[in-house]
């Protein structure tokens, strides 16, 4: 379980979280909120990309200020932008960084590249340079490379942003299909329908907890406000 305890964050003199206090325990929660709102910062506290300013946040009761290696290990991180995320020239290389750093014994990593290649019809573009995929190719990739390390959740960050609908539509069938809990950040509200619990952001605090649908009828008041 995820959980945020009095966590607030501020960059320098301006808050963009304050009070937010949560216990993540379903298996698809969505993120929604305006530009500003303080979801996308939300989201990296999650894994401890940042650690809040004040209160804590908690996965699976590893504090991530003093435990943030081993909270990375467990909670996987997928960028809006697949170019921040790859790092490595090819496809395979790509895949197979993850792993190396999660101290996956070297035997194991051929095996585990060539199922994820598979399982993301990437077997193809094993050699190919990563940064010259597509768009759509690019953001499953991304996908791939967290999931090969087998975390116990996965935050998203805007999954479907950069997609045209075609690769929106793999991208959402790759997430729906997640064994995992999955916690993504997004403002496709109709990528939210079938999630277990949606929270809305407004102004660095929670205003809205519920079902997608109440989720979206109270986003889509603050926006017509």
């Amino acid at each position: 379980m995820i959980e945020l305890s009095g966590v607030g964050h501020r960059f320098g003199d301006r808050w963009v979280l304050r009070g937010v206090d949560l216990a993540l325990t379903e298996r698809r929660v969505a993120v929604i909120g305006a530009n500003g709102s303080g979801k996308s910062t939300f989201a990296r506290l999650l894994n401890g990309l940042i650690v809040p300013t004040e209160g804590r946040v908690r996965v699976d009761g590893l504090d991530t200020r003093k435990r943030g290696r081993e909270v990375r290990r467990r909670v996987g991180f997928v960028f809006q932008d697949p170019d921040v995320q790859i790092v490595m020239p090819t496809v395979a290389e790509d895949l197979a960084f993850g792993l190396k750093h999660h101290d996956v014994p070297k035997v194991s990593i051929p095996g585990l590249v060539d199922r994820a290649l598979a399982d993301f019809g990437l077997a193809e573009y094993r050699d190919h340079p990563a940064h010259l995929l597509s768009g759509g190719q690019k953001q499953l990739l991304a996908i791939a490379a967290v999931l090969v390390t087998d975390p116990a959740y996965i935050v998203f960050d805007e999954p479907t942003t950069l997609l045209d609908l075609r690769n929106k539509r793999r991208v959402v069938a790759v997430v729906a299909g997640l064994a995992q809990q999955v916690v993504v950040v997004s403002h496709d509200l109709d990528l939210l329908a079938d999630f277990d619990r949606a929270v809305v952001f407004d102004e660095g605090r929670v205003v809205a907890d519920g079902t997608p649908a109440e989720a979206v009828a109270a986003y889509l008041a603050l926006l017509s406000g």
